[in-house]
């Protein structure tokens, strides 16, 4: 399976070979994330077929880019296999699969 990488202004937020991919967003497991660039946030939305999600903001040093990345911590049946990972707002961040 080829990489997915997650970036903000050439700082890697996010890599992995093992993503999933829904509705065009790519999902990242946990593991895959550095921690230490997401901070999270009190905003959360809800979709359908997937549940509720709740997000995180990203902060790099004084910039902090607000509501970047989401996730689903107790998804719906049919989203079980995202149930965690995170994906990200491609208006926001950098996603690539190479």
């Amino acid at each position: 399976m080829p990489t997915a990488k997650a970036s903000l202004n050439g700082t890697l937020l996010a890599e992995t070979s093992t993503w999933e991919e829904v509705e065009g967003n790519i999902y990242f497991p946990p593991s895959a994330i550095k921690e230490s660039l997401f901070v999270k946030s009190d905003h959360t939305t809800y979709c359908g077929w997937k549940g509720n999600a709740k997000y995180f903001s990203v902060v790099l040093g004084d910039e902090t880019v607000p509501n970047a990345a989401w996730y689903y911590p107790e998804p719906f049946d049919k989203a079980k296999h995202i149930k965690d990972f995170v994906a990200f707002y491609p208006n926001k961040i950098d996603v690539k699969v190479e």
